[in-house]
């Protein structure tokens, strides 16, 4: 069996959700994905099961709990996914052999967790441009075209390493070099067709669950 990869769940409506092209790229890779209700009281157990998370897209942070107040353009993503990400991804960094991939929302927990800043409402041009479907992107994850859909950005990476860019300047993605693989993005790696920056992401995710999954046991 190949290693076990939560995936974070939304909460709406007295529903969790959870776009599918997530667990069918996390199974294409060889993963094998587990969808994870965003239950404070259930980390531990999940801390214990999974080789690996995704920290999946959705609504926008609740800046309050930065000491700033969220912009009145924002959604604010539910109150319980909020604690119980934060709390996910603090118990995780301190387990830095543990993989984790952050996609748009995931990649804003990581940032903000490791001391950077978040614009919450890009101006025009910018706007229309990261809420368009599709830009190119370059970096160190390779350059090509990304599908994106947000209208908030990371403007300061903290202690992580922006590791790709767009051409308007916005950070698109973020590295932990210190861990074993520790990436977030801003764009949706689930339904991108460059192979690059799409599918090859959760390859190299897996790839590290795997290698986790054997050390671990």
């Amino acid at each position: 069996m190949g290693p076990i990869i939560g995936i974070t769940a939304d909460k709406s409506e007295k529903r969790h959700r959870l776009g599918i092209r997530y667990a069918e790229s996390v199974s294409s890779a060889g993963g094998v994905p587990l969808i994870l209700p965003p239950l404070l009281s259930q980390i531990d157990h999940y801390l214990e099961v999974c080789n690996g998370f995704v920290l999946s897209g959705g609504d926008d942070p609740c800046m309050e709990q930065w000491g700033i107040p969220t912009h009145e353009n924002a959604t604010p993503v539910a109150k319980e996914r909020q604690e119980f990400e934060v709390a996910l991804v603090t118990s995780l960094a301190k387990r830095p052999n543990v993989p984790v991939f952050g996609i748009c929302l995931g990649m804003q927990w990581m940032g903000l967790l490791a001391g950077g800043t978040l614009e919450q409402d890009l101006q025009e041009p910018q706007a229309t441009y990261h809420a368009s479907g599709s830009h190119e992107i370059s970096g160190d994850l390779g350059s090509g075209l990304v599908h994106t859909h947000h209208h908030q950005a990371l403007t300061d990476s903290g202690s992580l390493s922006i590791v790709a860019t767009s051409s308007d300047g916005v950070i698109e993605a973020v590295r932990d070099y210190s861990r074993s693989w520790y990436v977030g993005v801003q764009w949706h790696p689930e339904r991108t067709d460059t192979l690059q920056l799409g599918q090859a992401l959760f390859n190299q995710f897996v790839e590290a669950a795997v290698f986790e999954k054997v050390e671990s046991t």
